[in-house]
């Protein structure tokens, strides 16, 4: 995998016609959280709203959810345990962004066969604006056991649940804004056309797209620097260090919330506390592209072709959350959260289980451990806050210490 730290060589790249329509329409220049709401989720040419994209070892980028069931198994019991301190009456599991459909229908047969007490009054309800998505996610969930139901932000909060919202994966594909330092002062990152060199108009005459520094940031923005230590860049980071913010955290989080009348939210992603996230050596931020298993540092590269994804701030979440109307309930790395919840046990049950062939045992191990893989999943951040009337008595199962085995 690319090094995150080390800046691309600067280059430029064939852009697509509908893109430099849109652009030139911008003045020839957009921002870049423009330009990567255009090429994620534009509904006929997003990489994700197109449904483009595919989720699992055999797609473009692999997800926890999408090695094994066991990562669903391994949550369920702390989806419950919330569940049940939520009190009596209907209740509504609610997945934002469920990608292939794969977490929320084993989710749901754990919850049938662990817990079909809930399951009596639970309904599953998937967020998701990809129509793309939605019906991979309608023909995986077909026969599921529990109730399902496709909404928006919007339309739930007409009429707001009890339950639990489940964000795995999600705020990472959120559109952010790009810094950058030219020595001077801060600027927002834009990505600019250049128009083709050639007037022939051939195919290989496309105009191309680079990302260049825009506007100085304005005083408001610039507080926010100084809450998260860049005020002062130093000398550490000299000009053209460049990294991102996440304007995008309070609307999703104002919007997810308001669909809630009480329960708890679960922010499942990679994320990195503020001293890490914008540390000097971090010269060009977080953000990355995916395909077909590959991974490039280049955002520019084949748009609406490629997932781009950027890592959460720690304090950028929980100040998003806190000013939302969420209160935190603690965070944990996966790797550890999956251990309180018994990953050490489900791997020794593996050598309890003679009758499964001996590949198929090894691919469930390896699955396993990549979840706890501090250079694979374990790195992932669960990040749990709760809304409303909702009083917890107990702690979160994953905050809890894991068990000596």
């Amino acid at each position: 995998m690319p090094d995150p730290t080390a800046a691309p060589a600067r280059c430029h790249h064939s852009c697509p016609p509908w893109l430099a329509e849109r652009i030139q329409q911008g003045g020839g220049r957009v921002s870049f959280r423009t330009y990567m709401e255009w090429v994620l989720h534009d509904p006929v040419h997003g990489a994700y709203a197109s449904g483009r994209l595919r989720i699992g070892p055999q797609g473009d980028f692999s997800t926890a959810p999408s090695l094994s069931d066991d990562f669903a198994a391994l949550l369920a019991p702390q989806l419950a345990a919330w569940l049940e301190q939520l009190g009596p009456g209907p209740l509504a599991l609610v997945e934002a962004g469920p990608g292939e459909g794969s977490l929320a229908a084993d989710l749901a047969l754990e919850l049938a066969r662990g817990w079909p007490h809930l399951a009596a009054r639970t309904e599953l309800v998937l967020v998701d604006p990809s129509a793309g998505l939605v019906e991979r996610q309608r023909q995986r969930l077909a026969g599921c056991p529990l109730p399902v139901r496709w909404a928006t932000f919007e339309r739930l909060a007409a009429q707001p649940l009890v339950g639990v919202v489940l964000a795995h994966e999600v705020l990472d594909a959120l559109p952010v804004e790009r810094i950058v330092w030219d020595g001077r002062c801060w600027r927002h990152q834009q990505v600019g056309l250049i128009p083709a060199a050639s007037p022939s108009g051939g195919s290989d005459d496309r105009a191309s797209l680079e990302l260049v520094a825009g506007e100085p940031l304005q005083p408001c923005e610039l507080q926010r620097l100084a809450e998260l230590g860049l005020a002062d860049p130093g000398l550490q980071r000299p000009a053209g260090w460049s990294t991102e913010l996440h304007p995008g955290l309070e609307p999703w989080l104002r919007d997810c919330g308001a669909c809630l009348r009480t329960g708890v939210l679960l922010v499942i992603d990679y994320a990195l506390e503020a001293f890490r996230y914008y540390a000097p050596q971090r010269s060009c931020g977080t953000l990355m592209a995916y395909r077909a298993q590959q991974a490039s540092s280049d955002p520019l590269r084949e748009p609406g072709r490629w997932d781009l994804t950027a890592h959460l701030c720690l304090e950028s979440l929980t100040a998003a959350a806190e000013a939302s109307g969420w209160q935190g309930l603690g965070q944990r790395r996966q790797g550890e959260a999956l251990l309180a919840l018994g990953l050490a046990q489900r791997l020794h049950g593996l050598q309890q289980q003679p009758e499964l062939p001996l590949a198929d045992l090894l691919a469930r191990r390896e699955a396993l451990l990549r979840l706890v893989d501090p250079a694979a999943l374990g790195d992932f951040r669960w990040t749990a806050f709760s809304r409303g009337t909702c009083m917890l008595q107990r702690p979160p199962l994953f905050l809890l210490d894991p068990p000596l085995y």
